[in-house]
């Protein structure tokens, strides 16, 4: 009997959600810009499991569902020369990935998101979906991404663009739509591309025009 009742309570036990919480928002100094010289203010907060804080992030986070979140990481990074030789690391604040975090187990993990950009990319959560515009490695060409959470290849990766020598890209966050799930991208200020999702795949809305190849 006392082994039985020792059995449950550590299953008991590890069944339990872990507590996941975020702190207060705190204004950080941010440099952005091609040479990193415009400084601006960004609010960033602490995530804490059990009490314990795991990351600083910025923005709002998505609930997937009861048991998974997700949220983009904010970082901080030893800005400090190898010739320097200062009595503490010199931190600046620079933008992350999405992480995925599990109430269940309590662990974060980043999430797969390919031609992600932390600087550009302005991604948009539904259900387990997520869509923004991605760039090249080369930083060349836009595309129009699709993930599914959980997944190693896009449901939808379109090129929507060329990014010419000295232009700053522009791409506003895709918009979702439900009941079909659709989401549409913003192109150009004229031109709007829709497609509609089902499970693993996304086709071209049928009221929609075709998108760049």
């Amino acid at each position: 009997m006392v082994t039985t009742a020792i059995l449950v309570t550590a299953a008991s036990a590890a069944s339990k959600p872990h507590v996941i919480t975020f702190g207060r928002w705190t204004s950080v100094k941010f440099l952005s810009g091609q040479n990193e010289d415009q400084p601006t203010e960004i609010k960033v907060r602490p995530l804490y499991v059990d009490a314990a804080q795991k990351a600083y992030t910025l923005g709002t986070h998505h609930e997937i569902s009861d048991l998974l979140l997700v949220v983009q990481r904010m970082l901080r990074v030893n800005d400090s020369l190898p010739s320097e030789t200062l009595a503490a690391p010199r931190w600046i604040w620079r933008r992350g990935g999405w992480i995925v975090v599990d109430r269940g187990n309590g662990h974060i993990a980043p999430a797969n998101l390919p031609e992600f950009d932390p600087d550009f990319s302005k991604a948009n959560w539904y259900r387990d979906y997520v869509a923004y515009c991605g760039m090249s490695e080369d930083g060349r060409k836009l595309y129009a991404i699709v993930m599914q959470l959980g997944r190693r290849k896009p449901v939808l990766k379109k090129s929507i663009g060329e990014i010419k020598d000295g232009d700053s890209p522009e791409c506003t966050p895709p918009t979702w739509q439900r009941q079909p799930a659709r989401v549409t991208f913003v192109v150009k200020p004229d031109q709007k591309i829709t497609y509609a999702v089902h499970g693993t795949a996304a086709e071209l809305s049928d009221d929609d025009e075709e998108g760049t190849e």
